[in-house]
């Protein structure tokens, strides 16, 4: 290498270390993690054809009357040359699927999520991290970009390139554990976890961006777009990212013994073949983070899915069609995330608090209040402008979880952080199942305000209680089989006992 290209290299880790590299590649990843999730949510509005469209034919006796029975609006539509219209052709790249087939379409995306939470999780211990969260973000988007193409043929392919999709993705959440378990130094974990809420960020971003390329390039447009981007950030992961400090070819010296000093031997540089689950299943931090994970998790799905639609039937307010109330609360949340990680791992590298004392008072802060402001919206909740203060606050103070119990896996067993984490993710994704399903319940055959208190009043006592739960049973302190023994094979016992071996 030439002096030039050394100098070039200095400047390089100079101006971004490999931890920053790192920290900015997992930010873009989550958000566009949530982008490749819910395009189709966003397009789908363009890809299903109109109910409420009549189209004209070549008889003449049909051309005046084009008046939809269901809208007061009159729609005119001149017939081409061939004998179709300008609608009809505008609507050969739609499908005419009803109701039930687009929610059936949305909703088994999670089929595949669910499946490979636990899984990924693990495999990232076994394997690596990088290579997990770097190929199920990759092949996810190469599935996008044939989501188009899936539609064209048949439903049913369409339905399959999704439950796979979900597949992928479902891996990528708990595999930034063990990332951050070999890369991130403990005071700095909890900033580094904030990127996780960026898909929060990646909402915010990606609604306005889908919405104007849908109004200039079609539906179809949405998919190529973010599948692209997705390759490209693909190939920097695998570029720019490496499994441990130890294989990074551009990392210094220093910052590499700075990573490896701070990290010490929490974390095994051989890792650990198989998992004490007796252990785990006993440990009462395990299922602290379970618990509130899944009370907080039904909690932000029912706020997210349900209260717009309370706003609408019930106060007459679409949230979903103004603009800057649709992304100020996501847009919040990770504001929040960051903010509050930046000031937790301040605190605990100043020793003004412990590890254990920061994680329950970031936690507390972040379900107590979302609880306190469900109860207030039960007596305020009749105004849609205190609803939507309400709605946004709560999301809002929903992202101290960052820095609470969020990363509280790498506290406890960095060895199996992905584990835990897949685990609690794997029960926490049946919260919005379970949210739509008691919404439902409850206002089914009643939509009143009444019945909606009920929602309120549950919502505000499930997040208090992940409050309560983590008070109690949450701890930041290293768990004893973080470490567990390796197994001896049954040929190495009988070598130390002097049993020969049989040819």
């Amino acid at each position: 290498m030439s002096n030039t290209e050394k100098q070039g290299v200095t400047k390089i880790r100079s101006f971004l270390s490999c931890r920053q590299v790192l920290n900015l590649l997992t930010m873009f990843g989550f958000m566009l993690n949530y982008a490749l999730r819910v395009n189709l949510t966003i397009a789908i509005v363009a890809m299903v054809k109109p109910e409420n469209i009549t189209t004209t034919t070549k008889d003449d006796s049909l051309a005046g009357n084009l008046t939809s029975t269901t809208t007061t609006t009159t729609t005119t539509v001149a017939p081409s040359a061939n004998g179709t219209s300008a609608l009809d052709e505008e609507l050969d790249d739609r499908f005419a699927w009803d109701t039930y087939q687009q929610n059936f379409v949305l909703g088994c995306f999670f089929w595949g999520y669910i499946l490979t939470e636990l899984p990924g999780g693990r495999l990232a211990e076994l394997i690596g991290g990088r290579r997990v969260f770097g190929h199920s973000m990759l092949w996810a988007s190469l599935l996008t970009l044939i989501t188009p193409l899936a539609a064209h043929i048949n439903y049913v392919f369409l339905i399959v390139v999704r439950v796979v999709l979900g597949f992928m993705l479902g891996a990528s959440w708990p595999a930034i554990h063990p990332v951050a378990a070999v890369w991130i130094p403990p005071n700095e974990r909890s900033k580094f976890m904030s990127n996780m809420m960026a898909s929060s960020l990646g909402a915010a971003i990606t609604m306005p961006i889908c919405g104007f390329l849908i109004s200039v390039a079609g539906w179809s447009s949405v998919f190529y777009a973010t599948g692209a981007v997705g390759l490209i950030w693909s190939a920097m992961w695998f570029t720019l990212v490496y499994e441990t400090p130890a294989t990074h070819p551009r990392i210094t010296a220093e910052e590499r013994r700075e990573i490896e000093e701070a990290i010490g031997t929490t974390t095994s540089k051989k890792r650990p073949s198989y998992v004490p689950w007796g252990d785990l299943f006993c440990s009462p931090a395990v299922w602290a983070i379970i618990i509130t994970h899944g009370l907080s998790v039904f909690g932000f799905f029912t706020v997210i899915n349900q209260l717009p639609t309370f706003m609408n039937q019930v106060l007459g307010f679409d949230i979903k069609k103004n603009g800057l109330f649709s992304s100020l609360p996501y847009l919040g949340k990770y504001i929040m995330a960051f903010g509050s990680s930046c000031f937790a791992d301040y605190l605990r590298q100043k020793k003004v608090l412990s590890t254990t004392a920061t994680r329950k008072a970031f936690t507390t802060f972040a379900l107590t209040t979302p609880g306190l402001l469900m109860i207030a919206q039960v007596f305020l909740g009749t105004e849609a402008a205190w609803s939507v203060t309400i709605f946004t606050l709560a999301l809002f103070a929903h992202g101290a979880v960052t820095p609470g119990y969020l990363g509280n896996g790498l506290d406890i067993a960095p060895n199996f952080s992905g584990t835990i984490f897949g685990l609690a993710n794997t029960l926490s994704s049946f919260g919005g199942f379970l949210s739509t399903w008691m919404v439902g319940a409850l206002t089914y055959e009643d939509k009143s305000y009444h019945q909606w208190q009920i929602v309120f009043w549950i919502l505000g006592i499930t997040y208090i209680s992940g409050a309560v739960v983590y008070l109690i049973m949450g701890t930041g302190d290293l768990q004893p089989w973080n470490n567990p023994p390796e197994r001896k094979k049954v040929s190495d016992v009988h070598n130390e006992e002097g049993v020969p071996l049989k040819n």
